[in-house]
């Protein structure tokens, strides 16, 4: 099975970036966006390859959001975390497969001035909580765009970011650690050891063409679940956001 996850920053804008033809291309089973910025009715039918297609969108316009495409119906298909300061914003579907919860994840930014970190921690504490829950009954997979760069190799510029700046500070780092504590594993460094590996870059500063950047998108999954990880990679050739896709390949 192939999962392609992708913060596509708009899908109505990405739909006049090749986002078409690189699924088409790429073609895998599963498909998950994140910062939809629409509700599916806004959205011309696409991708009718897939034949099973889930929106959660914010209550703000504009704003947030994903949604799965599946070429398999999934068992069940859950919007949020239950937890209803959490889950207006459009952040997280969970489609249930027979082997594993796929969940699907597009994690509050901290935001300039670091204004939501403390709700950010919360959110994380919460959303750890959801997928122990989940783990209960059986593995998880988890993509998406988790704003954190992990580690000081995770991102270009770790001295001058740490504490200052959404995305790099000990808060956010925490967060991401106590998943890895509770067993969730990095899947693209069971292949890729080595930094210089980012999945978003600034639009500001022409800082693409120098790969000055953070790797803040992953695939995570349940420990007992790794040995069915085949591929995890970083399509960072791939243009039409401000993110690149990333992509999973399981043998289930």
């Amino acid at each position: 099975m192939k999962i392609i996850s992708w913060n596509v920053n708009g899908i109505r804008a990405v739909l006049n970036k090749g986002f078409l033809q690189f699924v088409k291309k790429e073609d895998p089973d599963i498909l998950c966006v994140q910062e939809t910025k629409a509700r599916a009715e806004q959205v011309d039918k696409v991708l009718e390859q897939y034949g099973f297609h889930y929106w959660n969108s914010a209550e703000k316009n504009g704003y947030a959001g994903t949604a799965v495409f599946s070429k398999e119906k999934p068992l069940s298909v859950h919007d949020g975390i239950n937890i209803s300061k959490h889950d207006k914003e459009g952040r997280v579907i969970t489609a249930e497969f027979s082997k594993f919860y796929l969940v699907n994840v597009y994690v509050p930014n901290s935001g300039n001035g670091l204004v939501r970190l403390s709700y950010r921690k919360g959110w994380d504490a919460d959303f750890l909580n959801y997928l122990t829950q989940l783990e209960k009954k059986k593995p998880v997979v988890v993509c998406g765009d988790f704003n954190v760069a992990h580690t000081p190799i995770d991102l270009a510029n770790p001295k001058s970011n740490y504490n200052k700046t959404a995305g790099y500070t000990q808060v956010e780092i925490d967060g991401f650690n106590a998943f890895a504590a509770h067993g969730l594993v990095d899947t693209f460094r069971l292949f890729t050891k080595e930094g210089d590996h980012y999945t978003f870059w600034s639009q500001r500063t022409n800082a693409r063409a120098r790969n000055v950047g953070w790797r803040i998108d992953y695939f995570l999954v349940s420990q007992g679940f790794a040995g069915h990880v085949k591929k995890s990679g970083i399509l960072s050739n791939v243009m039409g956001s401000d993110h690149c896709p990333i992509v999973v390949e399981l043998s289930i």
